[in-house]
């Protein structure tokens, strides 16, 4: 037979200690023993210190004797451990059995753990909800129940004792002060729902009627609307709490979670009725809001209740739920307009005038209802309503345009076709403030229009009639100081041009050494026809005068004449 490898060893492992760390055991200061001793101490000489006040009623036993109520099953087997908690040999048996009550099952191990002295080695329990203690583990016990036994004065920790119990229906409610077990049926003592709301994670005001910052008492007993909405609250006792927008928002910690955690099952829904108290503004006061709305708030708060929903989100998917489930008229940021005040909705949007015609040139355009969601998707809809979820119209008219920017062009500014879809495109990839953009547009197809009021097309006239002709479409398009360097640039008969041009706006000061004598000398004679031009061409153009276009052709058959330039009338 082969022999074994020998042990491989480096100097020095002679003399290390091997340790072996367990998982979830520690070494006990000795304030923990202390307490713990106390506590173990306590439970020997009174094993049922530990069980709450029974103010519910137990079960009633069947015909034959045996009874179904989980908490009457539990006090009997507790009733025989505790007769037996001097018999170390019966605990042991009883705290490693599988079958029976789980409770006196840890009860068992925890009454072996108080007859032992050594207290020096522990087991530490920790939940993120109810807290962590240490205890001595014994037994086949559940963790939780050993852990909330040995610590019967931790307000919480002891519930755990009674999860089995709760997933069967009964409910406990533990505080400071008290311990209690109602029943089948939730009913909190006064004194446990006074301490739950005190120490809750929102401050609160007020007795009977309780409300945080942002309220008053008047609001909330009188249930008054706000601008932001709040929850409302309502204990069957008749204490009544509001909690404004502003106190979830600025919550740290959970508020349900604060005081859910006080009470076995965590279900504060079943001990309060709850409600949303906002409506949009400019909702009707004698109009109902959309039930199914209302439904979907009441489904948000269950779900708040029971800690699914985040304390900031709350208000938010609240006022979203009632929004969403109006069919009718406009529904913008959080406000309604009746169908027929389109006006007064779009005067309340952020926007330019040349915005909110262009949102208005989309909405006639419809035929059944839209959806603009803040995140710029857009939803057709089968109801009557035009939502917009942003009260701005930029971004609006950022998700409208890819689909309705061949509309506002053809019904606002007449342009259709390819020439709509480059300009759709151009946006696309601009991404221009809508504002600026329209604007602009809206100004070059003003400047477009009024330049059809000249009497030749760009291009009909010959050099340098056509000179001319490019500087005043210049000079009204962009601005006379942007004529200036185009000016400078001309060639043979347009330099001389180019030096009337600016004769007749006085800009020759620092240029004269740009044009050779010649140009100087004949645009120097064009300057008074030129000039006739121009005024005419102002009059015409930018005040509207149309009556002088007769000036305007009498100015360019003299230009023509001083230049002895070629001329059609």
């Amino acid at each position: 037979m082969a022999k074994p490898p020998a042990e491989v060893s480096f100097p020095g492992d002679k003399n290390r200690r091997k340790k072996v760390r367990v998982r979830g055991i520690k070494k006990a200061s000795k304030d923990i023993q202390k307490r713990l001793e106390k506590n173990l101490n306590e439970l020997l000489e009174d094993p049922e210190i530990f069980l709450p006040d029974i103010k519910g009623t137990l079960g009633k036993k069947t015909l034959f004797g045996k009874n179904k109520d989980l908490m009457a099953i539990t006090l009997q087997d507790i009733d025989m451990v505790s007769k037996k908690r001097h018999d170390k040999k019966w605990l042991t048996k009883r705290m490693t059995k599988k079958s029976g009550d789980v409770v006196s099952r840890a009860l068992a191990g925890s009454l072996l753990a108080a007859s032992g002295d050594d207290f020096s080695t522990v087991s530490v329990f920790k939940n993120p909800l109810f807290g962590s203690a240490s205890y001595i583990r014994r037994g086949g016990g559940k963790q939780s129940h050993l852990a909330g036994i040995q610590n019967f004065n931790h307000s919480k920790l002891r519930m755990l004792v009674w999860d089995d119990h709760a997933k069967a229906g009964q409910w406990f409610f533990s505080w400071d002060k008290g311990f209690v077990f109602t029943g089948n049926n939730p009913d909190p003592p006064d004194e446990w729902i006074e301490y739950v709301l005190r120490n809750a994670t929102i401050e609160l005001t007020g007795k009977e009627i309780k409300y945080s910052k942002g309220l008053d008492k008047s609001i909330v007993e009188n249930k008054l609307f706000t601008d932001n909405g709040w929850l409302r609250l309502e204990f069957e006792n008749g204490v009544t709490v509001g909690i404004s927008k502003e106190s979830l928002i600025g919550t740290k910690e959970s508020f349900v979670q604060s005081v859910a955690m006080s009470m076995m099952p965590p279900k504060i829904s079943s001990i309060v009725k709850s409600e949303w108290i906002w409506k949009p503004e400019g909702w009707p006061k004698d109009k109902e809001l959309p039930n199914e709305g209302m439904e979907r708030v009441e489904e948000v708060i269950q779900q708040w209740l029971l800690m699914i929903y985040d304390d900031k989100k709350l208000a938010n998917a609240c006022r979203i739920s009632i929004l969403n489930s109006i069919k009718e008229g406009f529904v913008v940021g959080s406000s309604w307009y009746h169908s027929e005040n389109m006006e007064m909705m779009l005067e309340n949007m952020n926007g330019s005038q040349e915005e909110k015609d262009a949102i208005a040139c989309v909405i006639d355009s419809l035929g059944d209802g839209i959806h603009v969601r803040a995140d710029g998707v857009v939803i057709h809809l089968e109801e009557e309503v035009v939502r917009f979820e942003d009260t701005s119209c930029h971004p609006v008219l950022v998700a409208l345009w890819p689909e309705y920017g061949h509309v506002i062009l053809e019904n606002l500014y007449e342009i259709k076709d390819d020439e709509a879809q480059i300009i759709i495109e151009s946006q696309n990839q601009r991404k221009q403030g809508f504002g600026a953009f329209l604007k602009e547009l809206k100004q070059s197809i003003s400047i477009s229009k009024r330049l059809d009021r000249l009497p030749w097309k760009e291009g009909d006239l010959v050099s340098p009639l056509s000179f001319a002709d490019f500087l005043v479409r210049s000079a009204v398009e962009n601005g006379v100081a942007s004529t200036v360097s185009k000016a400078r640039k001309g060639k043979n008969l347009e330099m001389a041009m180019g030096w009337a041009w600016l004769n007749v706006h006085e800009r020759t000061e620092s240029d004269a050494w740009r044009f050779d004598e010649s140009s100087r000398d004949k645009g120097g004679d064009w300057v008074p026809a030129l000039r006739a031009l121009w005024d005419a061409a102002e009059d015409l153009l930018l005040n509207d005068n149309l009556e002088a276009v007769v000036d305007y052709k009498s100015a360019m058959k003299w230009l023509a004449e001083v230049s002895g330039s070629k001329f059609n009338d």
